[in-house]
């Protein structure tokens, strides 16, 4: 059996999803064909977005699902953002349907839908909006092939699902959001290997122990600030984790001393890998490889490539830092910016921006998670959009949003902001800017800290280095 829908078609009584919903393979399968049905009858077709603003649960494995099987772009929005944000990503990608509860909901989509199969049935893909230097997101947008989600399977196998090391048949535990870009991978992967998903609305460490014990949890992917949690449950040796196979964590730098509790904790069962959300999946490292070598991300997987280029871009040897480029990626554009797409590429290959160095043997280390980009507890934030909705505020003359080092959560946002005249800085002005920020920017960007200078250091042509103003930062 190759994947979902066949999965589906045989076994129609194995479970798909546990916990508060409950649903098997061909309970799903049928929900799914319904809600394909309703997208093509709303005049959705091959390359049309579908924006969808859900929580975790049986609504968003069905859109996943609907969306992969009529050759649809499905661009899952955070559900913390505000109106504003959701608006511009709706009007950016030009969504043919958005399904959230404010507008159309999968109930009334899949209503008196038929069951069967949609007529022509294409691959989809997703479309991950993410952002840059502008501070305006940006969809990773990848070629959709002319094949059917069955004849696609064998493909991604072979260019990456092979190196997870699943098995058919197991239970994967979301521990994050599923509008995420790694999250959403995993649980489709597991969907097409006949996975059981257990979905919680949130991650809570106790719960997740709960959760991994009774339902025999096989596999699950987590962030390093996961990790965190999980050791300070007191009592975590007492919950049976024996089912866990595979622990798969990545989107953030995991402090090594962290990643070496964790496998003296639960055996061999981590696995690392490293990549982006227009690379998608680059090395991947077992626990016994990385405890030969601490603190490598691994080294590329079959088919992939690293190239290290300095300042002067001259590719540089083992050992010394530089850019890091991917080769053999699946090819990518970033939706209406063809510009962002080129500086993104040397060749055929990608950089994500991140500073890294290979060993003798390939093994990749890096350095600095991109220069401006902020991870917090797995999350990337970043600095030019809170930049830009502070600039709004008559009482910011200028402002630098960076990100410093958090025990928990990995970093946390730290705004410095430069008052204009006639304005001073304290907690009453911190405390407006915040107010400022409520209905623009979504929770999870609102700066931790707000702190004032009196100026900025910016270059002759108006160019700010948030590296130069993070390092004066810290050594204050």
């Amino acid at each position: 059996m190759r994947g979902f829908y066949e999965i589906a078609a045989h076994d129609p009584e194995r479970p798909a999803l546990l916990g508060e919903e409950r649903t098997t393979y061909g309970e799903l399968l049928t929900r799914v064909n319904q809600a394909s049905n309703g997208l093509t009858s709303s005049g959705t077709g091959q390359g049309d977005c579908v924006v969808t603003v859900l929580r975790n649960g049986l609504d968003f494995l069905t859109m996943m699902l609907a969306t992969y099987q009529i050759g649809a772009y499905l661009v899952p929005v955070n559900w913390h953002y505000t109106t504003e944000e959701i608006d511009y990503i709706i009007s950016d990608c030009g969504a043919k349907v958005v399904i959230s509860p404010d507008a159309l909901t999968v109930a009334e989509l899949v209503a008196g839908r038929p069951s069967t199969p949609p007529a022509h049935r294409r691959a989809g893909s997703m479309m991950l909006y993410t952002s840059g230097t502008t501070g305006r997101p940006k969809g990773v947008r990848r070629r959709l092939l002319d094949l059917t989600p069955e004849e696609l399977y064998p493909i991604l196998m072979r260019k990456s699902w092979r190196h997870f090391g699943l098995p058919e048949g197991g239970v994967h535990l979301v521990c994050s959001q599923l509008y995420h870009s790694a999250p959403y991978g995993q649980a489709m992967m597991a969907l097409q290997f006949g996975h059981t998903i257990v979905a919680p609305e949130r991650f809570e460490a106790r719960q997740a122990l709960e959760l991994i014990q009774r339902h025999r949890v096989t596999n699950a992917f987590m962030v390093p600030t996961m990790f965190h949690r999980l050791l300070a449950v007191p009592d975590r040796e007492s919950y049976d984790l024996s089912s866990l196979t595979h622990l798969y964590h990545g989107a953030a730098p995991c402090p090594p001393a962290t990643k070496k509790a964790m496998i003296d904790w639960l055996g061999p069962v981590l696995w690392e890998y490293y990549g982006s959300t227009e690379a998608a999946v680059a090395t991947m490292v077992s626990s016994q490889e990385w405890l030969a070598k601490p603190g490598t991300v691994g080294r590329a997987l079959d088919g992939m490539t690293f190239t290290i280029v300095d300042e002067d871009g001259r590719e540089v040897g083992p050992g010394t830092p530089g850019l890091v480029y991917i080769g053999g990626i699946n090819r990518f554009e970033y939706h209406g910016d063809p510009g962002k797409t080129a500086a993104s590429m040397r060749g055929r290959a990608y950089t994500p921006g991140d500073i890294g160095h290979l060993d003798e043997d390939g093994y990749l280390y890096l350095l600095d998670r991109r220069t401006d980009l902020i991870i917090s507890g797995g999350v990337n934030i970043y600095p030019a959009e809170i930049e830009a909705v502070l600039l709004e505020h008559p009482a910011v003359t200028d402002v630098a949003v960076i990100g410093v080092p958090d025990p928990e959560w990995g970093q946390k946002v730290v705004a410095l902001v430069q008052p204009a005249p006639g304005f001073t800085g304290g907690e009453e002005l911190t405390a407006e800017l915040l107010r400022h920020c409520a209905p623009r920017l979504a929770r999870l960007k609102h700066p931790r800290v707000i702190e004032y200078r009196a100026s900025l250091p910016r270059t002759p042509t108006g160019k700010l280095s948030r590296r130069d103003v993070r390092e004066a930062y810290l050594s204050d």
